[in-house]
This record gives C-alpha cells, structure tokens and sequence, in this order.
C-alpha cells in the first residue's frame, strides 16, 4: 500500500480524506492545513493524524495529494516533488502555465508521477462511452451550476469550464488554432458566465457555456462526427449514442431509414453503453496509484491538466479582445 498524505481539509480534501482511508490501494498516513481550528475540528470529527508542517507529512508518505486553493498548487507541488514524492494535484494544476511547465519539468527530473484531477475522466457516463469517440468535428458543451460563494475567487472559467475544456481536448486528437470568448461578471469581482469557441486544427469546433448563477444544474456535452452522434450527461450520468449505418437492401419494418439529396441510404440505429456506477474521485485516486505501482502514464498527466489550463488561459485572454 503507498502512504498517503492530504494538504488542505477544505470541503474537497475531507472527501478525499475519507475516501483514502476506505481505498485498499493507500494507506492515509494524515493531513496538513493552514487553519489550525479547522484542522483540530477535523480531528476531533474523524480522527485523522494532524502534521504540524508540511515538511512533516511530505517526509511521512509516499503520496502527496493536494487539495489546497489554486494560488499553493505551485509550491506544494515543489515541497513534494524536490523529496521525491509522487503528487495528485486538484484542478486547475497551478495558477499560471509557467508554473505548470515547472512542475512537470521538475517531477521529470525527480522522476516522480503526477495526476491532475479533472474527475468528469472518471464519470461513469463519460467513460461508457470513451471507445465511440472516432474524430468528432462538432461539440456542444453546456456547465450550468446554481450560485455557491465557494470557487468565485476564480474565473468561472478555472472553476467549471476546465472541466470541458479537459475532456474535449481528451476526445480530439488535434491541436486548438484559434480561441474566441466572452465573459460577463454579474455578482464577482470574476466572470461569472461565460461562452467560448475553439477551433481545432483539423477543423473540429467546439462551443462552451459555464455559469455559476444559473436556476438550475446542468452538465451535458454533445459530440457530432462522420456517423454519429453522443450525448454525455456528467449530472444525470446518462447517455445516449445514435449512430448509422448503410441501410439494408430490404429494411424491417421497424428499421429508420433516411435519404439524402443524392439517394444514399442510411439506417439509424441506437446503442446503449453500460454505465457502471462508481465514485469518480475514488476511481480517478485509485487509477493513480496503479499508474505508481505499475510504472505507467497516469490517466490525467501533468501534461494534459497543463494544456486543459493553458486553453482555459487563452479563453480568459479572449474576453479583453472582444
């Protein structure tokens, strides 16, 4: 078992506390936060070993999982990486891409592993249906949330947009050419809606909306390629996948059947993946210690968390030349 330690007991390192001491793949050696009350109330609820530093922990583990505000991304991941400590890193990985690059740069040279949490990798209905993804051209992105004061200390960009930006550039193996937005600032100091266009290469384009001050949660991205199209719901965890096919030489009854302009005949038909239900920040936790123990390339590299930022950058750049 590798030993664990969090940095930061905030509402997200609680639940990955609890979930790395149910995990048979760690073993949770204990935490660090700043707040020394909030530390000693998380103590005395659960009982989980408080350091008094973060040398201390970083020395006591194998496994560093930071759960910290984006601003101490960056030198967390130092205090870790320089002791040869493998590191989880929360989403976005740092505040800016040249911390990023400097992350990976030195985990290179620690030869330590790194995994970004962008958790929606891990989301059931997203993993369903990961294996029908065949080149999409069109993409549709809509994260809607209900307005919590928690995250609007950043971009709703940084706070809910990555996540999309994350899974698209997962899906389309092509690189971002052009980047338009605009953003709007309604109740913080920050965006707090904002829509944003990018233009692949290979000719790909992707739409996304993220709003912290909807009436309702959404989380849903439809994806159009030669064939096909997905629907992912990341809230729901449902999805739906219409594909099709050359139309029989003599349809069933029941077969749908369309014509285009030029006579082709094609058959729609629906597929119905699985969806197995799980906890996706235990999968995506457990995923990085086989990637550990089996010397392989985590799901979410420090490479990918850094090009999902450095997209999520240029958005923000975008709403100033708009």
């Amino acid at each position: 078992m590798l030993k664990a330690g969090v940095l930061g007991a905030g509402h997200l390192g609680k639940i990955h506390l609890r979930l790395l001491q149910q995990s048979e793949k760690y073993e949770l050696v204990g935490f660090y936060d700043p707040d020394k009350e909030n530390a000693q109330k998380v103590v005395a609820e659960f009982g989980y070993t408080y350091f008094e530093t973060i040398e201390a922990l970083v020395a006591a583990v194998d496994v560093v999982d930071i759960v910290t505000p984006t601003l101490s991304h960056y030198d967390c991941a130092v205090k870790a990486i320089i002791n040869k400590k493998h590191i989880f890193i929360e989403k976005p990985i740092a505040n800016t891409v040249e911390e990023a690059e400097a992350i990976i740069k030195l985990a290179d040279e620690h030869r330590v592993k790194g995994q970004v949490g962008h958790v929606e990798r891990f989301n059931p209905a997203f993993t369903a249906v990961k294996d029908n993804f065949n080149n999409p051209m069109f993409i549709e992105a809509h994260r809607l949330a209900e307005f919590n004061p928690r995250g609007t200390d950043v971009p709703v960009v940084l706070d809910l947009m990555i996540h999309d930006i994350d899974a698209i550039l997962s899906v389309v193996n092509s690189k971002v050419k052009k980047v338009s937005s605009s953003g709007v600032s309604v109740i913080s100091h920050s965006p707090d809606i904002a829509n944003a266009r990018l233009v692949f290469e290979n000719g790909c384009v992707a739409n996304l909306t993220a709003s912290r001050i909807s009436l309702k949660n959404m989380r849903k991205s439809r994806f159009f390629q030669r064939d096909a199209y997905i629907s992912v719901d990341f809230l729901e965890k449902k999805v739906e996948v219409v594909k099709m096919k050359e139309a029989p030489e003599t349809p069933g009854d029941f077969d749908m059947i369309l014509q285009n302009a030029e006579g082709e005949r094609k058959q729609i038909y629906f597929e119905n993946p699985e969806i197995q239900a799980n906890n996706a920040i235990l999968d995506e936790l457990e995923s990085f210690a086989d990637a550990i123990n089996n010397n392989t390339t985590p799901i979410v590299s420090l490479h990918q968390g850094t090009e999902a930022l450095r997209v999520a950058k240029q958005i923000i750049e975008a709403f100033n030349h708009n």
